[in-house]
């Protein structure tokens, strides 16, 4: 089973629910399985997604097998549950006319995780440059990218939470997650766009962010991105650019809580501190 942050405990185990139009699946519209969150099982195909207007992602159908109902505590609604280890997923509701299904599973995001129908030629990117809502926003918008997570990674302790990590205390910095079909786009263009949307010359800040969680770091997978950040980074000193930027081998990723995911696309806002400046 995998260890749950507070706010998936909540929802998950203490049977909670998300704010409407908050989780990072709602608007989720890739191919692929959704995943129990706790234990990995399969519940939901792409397939059978659809825009209910709820705020919740809904689905007018289940994998066989993998979703279990039962009376809800409110005497009123239907619960849904994991099959395979009783996570709390959310309820179902019948007979609204929305599908020709004529069934909706209404499932809080923070529930489930998502298996790309391409993983197979998926790879993964980490970038730290400042608060992780602007270079999030970034790199949703780069053609090739799959999906995206902010999160904490680089400390010493496990699970931490965002007042944590704050503190200054743990280590960790805010960091984003790519995950990119490099048949699309190259490790080499996502790191290109690393250092063009944040200032890379700037240590344990950014903007008007202070403090060593918001730190300019690359986290290499391999080698292989190892070495191309290398020469990206001597690129830019030849330019002039006094870099700051670190390259740590790449551990534990924490993903932070979920009104953290998206915030960009949530708020209908613009990064602050993370503008767009052509340096190759």
């Amino acid at each position: 089973m995998k260890k749950l942050s507070k706010e998936e405990e909540r929802v998950i185990v203490h049977k909670g629910t998300e704010k409407p139009f908050s989780g990072k699946y709602y608007r989720h519209d890739a191919e692929g399985i959704y995943t129990c969150k706790r234990c990995g099982t399969p519940l939901f195909s792409s397939s059978d997604k659809f825009d209910s207007g709820c705020g919740w992602p809904s689905f007018d159908d289940e994998i066989p097998g993998a979703v279990n109902r039962q009376p809800d505590a409110d005497g009123i609604r239907t619960e849904i549950t994991c099959a395979n280890c009783g996570a709390h997923l959310g309820h179902v509701f019948f007979g609204e006319g929305l599908t020709d299904k004529n069934l909706r599973h209404c499932v809080n995001s923070i529930s489930m995780d998502f298996i790309p129908a391409d993983r197979e030629r998926t790879e993964t990117a980490i970038f730290a440059g400042g608060c992780f809502w602007g270079v999030e926003y970034h790199f949703r918008q780069l053609e090739g990218v799959i999906s995206t997570s902010t999160g904490y990674t680089g400390g010493t302790i496990e699970n931490p939470t965002y007042k944590e990590v704050c503190s200054g205390n743990t280590g960790h910095v805010e960091a984003v997650r790519v995950v990119f079909n490099p048949e699309k786009t190259s490790y080499e263009e996502l790191a290109k766009l690393f250092f063009e949307i944040h200032d890379p010359t700037q240590k344990n800040r950014q903007g008007p962010d202070i403090g060593d969680q918001y730190s300019s770091v690359i986290f290499y997978q391999d080698l292989r991105q190892k070495e191309t950040a290398e020469k990206l980074i001597g690129i830019l000193e030849k330019k002039g650019y006094d870099v700051a930027t670190e390259l740590r081998e790449a551990n534990e990723f924490w993903e932070a809580e979920d009104y953290h995911q998206d915030y960009y696309q949530k708020t209908g806002s613009k990064p602050y501190c993370h503008v767009y400046q052509k340096k190759f």
